[in-house]
């Protein structure tokens, strides 16, 4: 349940009405002015938290592995992180000025009924997410206990449990309990735990990043290695689908950051620490991928150099009580210092993987959620069903085809939120001035009543020019190559630009739109 606390404190600035509306509970409700705490330090440790997790990680790779050398994979993921922190910042703004969550603000553009559509939208990407977060973690468990303790792999034999190993499906139902049990502590919770998880992951990578480097005796051999683009043209058609992905990445963040700066202490440590944290930790993290990788290959010159962008992989080779191949001797011989470091990789696996997925996959689902059915379901409640759903959705067959992590998965949602985010940014800064009648967004007869059409077609007409091309890169339909093919990896920005552009001309010339002030 809910903080009662809390809840009657929002009341106290709200008119009397509004608690006995069935569109308020105390999870949606604006978080009073006594209880925006949040610092430069804590949007910032957020990021860092957030930033440091093993997709990010391994983002370099995968475009190093598409042709570019490391200079330019580096440039197209700041580029892309440069890109998301505007509408993120313009999203943000309206959380700390009003203390309201994604699905409360998403009610001024879309309805009180409407907004469910976004809210279930982002919902569904984020417990996909979950469900990959979780696996992913539950596996770096499993490769570690596996390193120190190999019986373990062995477990059950052949059996499988929805098509998951035994060992796996036990990782990974540690993970998942591990990610509920946070969050069934609440936000206070989930800012306690970033603020401690991102110096440690950071520190962990650092002296990862220098244990290799000095084994090495230097950088490796990445850093010579040129682009395998002959052309400007070649390096482009990689270029466009992967900096969208780049933006996609954190496009669902890019809605739903109100949950967050809801709590902010005002607009200037909102803004400060979501610029310091996130191009720069991105950024930073992908550089340290590189390098770490590059000094990997000249350390473990028998393991396929693909592999070695998964820092699971390296951690468990250094870890291993066992010659790597194409080596003499284990890379640590004294047993208790191996034992040590695996035991400090794991929790510093671990624990970037679930800072990660409670902040950017079970925030907002459970507050999208509990806007559906605000009488019945709670933030705790809507992240239970979020873990719930991430286990259905069985990310384990998601991820059995890793080459369409950045064509499919990412470029194909981001065609599917950057829409919401074009309507959003408009609504509030064009078309309602940065002003919005707070009780009216609880009120089911209020201004914002029932669902705003020109929202819902804006939104189909965001998405619309990417569905042919999503169809095809998946497989689904065949044909082309055509002018979906060529608008397809711009899903994000022609989502948006599209949706925004329809969404504002429709609110001036429509009699259906809601008032403007």
């Amino acid at each position: 349940m809910h903080d009662p606390h809390l809840t009657r404190e929002a009341l106290a600035h709200l008119p009397a009405d509004i608690a006995s509306s069935p569109l308020f509970n105390g999870d949606l409700a604006p978080v009073p002015p006594s209880r925006r705490t949040w610092t430069t330090w804590n949007f910032a440790a957020l990021w860092i938290s957030m930033a440091h997790c093993l997709p990010t990680y391994m983002l370099a790779g995968g475009l190093i592995a598409l042709g570019m050398n490391w200079w330019q994979a580096l440039a197209t993921i700041a580029l892309g992180n440069v890109i998301v922190l505007i509408p993120i910042l313009l999203n943000a703004h309206p959380g700390t000025k009003y203390g309201i969550p994604f699905p409360v603000l998403a009610r001024s553009s879309f309805g009180t009924v409407g907004a469910n559509v976004p809210a279930i939208l982002r919902a569904i990407v984020a417990c996909g997410w979950f469900g990959i977060q979780t696996y992913i973690g539950g596996e770096a468990v499993k490769t570690f206990l596996v390193a120190v303790w190999p019986a373990f792999a062995e477990i059950g034999g052949t059996a499988s449990i929805a098509g998951l190993s035994v060992p796996s499906a036990i990782t990974f139902g540690i993970f998942w309990l591990l990610n509920i049990a946070i969050i069934l502590f609440g936000m206070n919770a989930v800012r306690v735990f970033e603020n401690w998880s991102a110096p440690l992951v950071l520190v962990m990578a650092a002296w990862l990043l220098w244990w290799m480097v000095r084994r090495a005796g230097g950088l490796g051999p990445m850093f010579d290695r040129p682009s395998s683009f002959a052309t400007n043209a070649d390096f482009w058609k990689v270029f466009v689908p992967s900096l969208t992905g780049m933006i996609g990445f954190w496009a669902t963040l890019s809605l739903n950051i109100p949950d967050f700066t809801r709590y902010g202490r005002g607009q200037r440590e909102q803004m400060w620490g979501q610029t310091l944290g996130l191009p720069t930790t991105m950024f930073g993290f992908s550089a340290m991928a590189v390098i770490i990788t590059s000094a990997a290959e000249g350390i473990l010159k028998g393991t396929d150099p693909k592999t070695l962008w998964d820092p699971v992989v390296v951690l468990s080779q250094i870890t291993s009580s066992t010659a790597p191949t194409g080596l003499d001797a284990p890379l640590i011989a004294d047993p208790s210092t191996r034992w040590l470091i695996a035991l400090l990789s794991l929790i510093g696996v671990a624990i970037a993987t679930i800072a990660t997925n409670i902040a950017a996959n079970v925030v907002s689902p459970a507050n999208d959620l509990a806007n559906c059915a605000p009488r019945l379901i709670s933030f705790k409640t809507g992240g239970v069903i979020t873990g719930v759903l991430g286990i259905f959705i069985m990310p384990w067959k998601l991820l059995a085809n890793p080459e369409a992590y950045i064509f499919d998965w990412l470029v194909g949602y981001g065609g599917l939120l950057g829409p919401i985010a074009g309507i959003m940014v408009v609504d509030y800064w064009l078309v309602r001035g940065k002003t919005l009648d707070v009780p009216d967004l609880y009120r089911p007869h209020g201004r914002y009543r029932g669902t705003n059409w020109v929202a819902i077609g804006a939104l189909c007409a965001g998405v619309a020019p990417n569905i042919i091309g999503f169809l095809r890169s998946v497989k689904v339909v065949g044909g082309g190559p055509d002018l979906w093919d060529h608008i397809y990896p711009y899903s994000w920005f022609t989502g948006f630009i599209v949706a925004a552009v329809v969404y504002r001309q429709g609110m001036r010339a429509s009699r259906f739109g809601f008032a403007s002030g």
